[in-house]
């Protein structure tokens, strides 16, 4: 089993909006697909979902086409789109009848997925006094919880294909946290999840392939942990009880935050690093913290679509 996106090609007019975007899971995990916003994202997910029509290149599950009828795929949008006037349990007694989950069946998986998201009291809303309680509608949730309520019908089918576009988009600590250990399960059940998202914390978090787009363009692609790995430690963290900018800048060493007396560098190499450690040990300086990193997945974005997209 595996999936596979193959030369996928979109434009309005004269204006190109995904170029030729290839990647492949061969096995389940998160991969993830980034951009500025503008970069495609969305465009190819709604192609890879047969939402939108292709101008070229295909998407494959399991060696053959991938359809509704081929993979259960389950699909959280970055948009709104429950229904504001329907009430909520009818809206997923919709979705499910429409994925083909029986009815009794879709009754247990909603008031599973209603307690373990935190969200009974709006499904089942208690009553009060001798009037039957009146079903909560879209509308008068707040926009994280429709969150939940738009999480919960990606998962109503038990879907193998998960795709995720900013699943966090509008929530708070607490729920966020919920949604990365429901995520986090997901995995665990094998199943093959894509996910896009602005928040880079996040990906680092599930991710181990991905694909950066910019201006319709995949600008870098491949294993995150190889992709780090390549850039080589270049990050310098010190934390010292004194005083430290004149050595490090005499070092050569590029101080790019400083707070107190804590340190954010950046080096050219362990060579660079190591020759400032060596210095300050011999000056009998006492350092708390001294600690060479590889770049953040945010840097590294900043890095492939930084420039360009301030000229854009």
């Amino acid at each position: 089993m595996g999936f596979k996106v193959s030369e996928l090609y979109k434009k309005y007019g004269e204006k190109v909006v995904v170029d030729h975007l290839s990647f492949e899971m061969k096995e389940p995990g998160v991969y993830a697909l980034l951009g500025t916003n503008g970069a495609g994202k969305t465009t190819s997910i709604r192609m890879i979902l047969n939402m939108l029509a292709k101008d070229g290149g295909s998407v494959e599950w399991n060696g053959g086409p991938l359809t509704l009828q081929t993979c259960n795929v389950g699909y959280l949008a970055e948009e709104r789109g429950l229904y504001p006037k329907n009430t909520l349990m009818d809206q997923l007694l919709y979705f499910a009848a429409l994925r083909g989950v029986p009815r009794a069946e879709a009754k247990k998986r909603i008031n599973y997925w209603a307690e373990r998201l935190e969200a009974t009291e709006y499904l089942y809303p208690p009553q009060e006094g001798k009037r039957p309680p009146k079903p909560k509608k879209a509308d008068q949730l707040s926009k994280g919880n429709q969150q939940k309520i738009q999480f919960m019908l990606s998962l109503l089918s038990d879907p193998e294909l998960l795709i995720l576009d900013e699943p966090l988009s509008g929530l708070d600590p607490v729920n966020t946290d919920l949604f990365k250990s429901i995520i986090h399960e997901e995995i665990e059940k094998g199943k093959y999840l894509i996910m896009s998202s602005h928040q880079m914390a996040t990906i680092e978090e599930f991710c181990t392939d991905l694909t950066i787009l910019n201006r319709s363009k995949t600008v870098l692609q491949g294993n995150l942990a190889e992709i780090k790995k390549s850039y080589g430690r270049i990050n310098l963290f010190i934390k010292a009880e004194q005083e430290l900018r004149p050595m490090i800048e005499a070092a050569g060493i590029t101080i790019l935050t400083s707070v107190g007396f804590s340190y954010q560098c950046k080096v050219s190499g362990e060579v660079q690093a190591n020759a400032l450690l060596k210095d300050l040990v011999a000056k009998g300086i006492p350092l708390i913290s001294f600690e060479l990193r590889e770049p953040s997945l945010h840097e590294i974005f900043v890095e492939k679509v930084g420039e360009t997209h301030e000229e854009q």
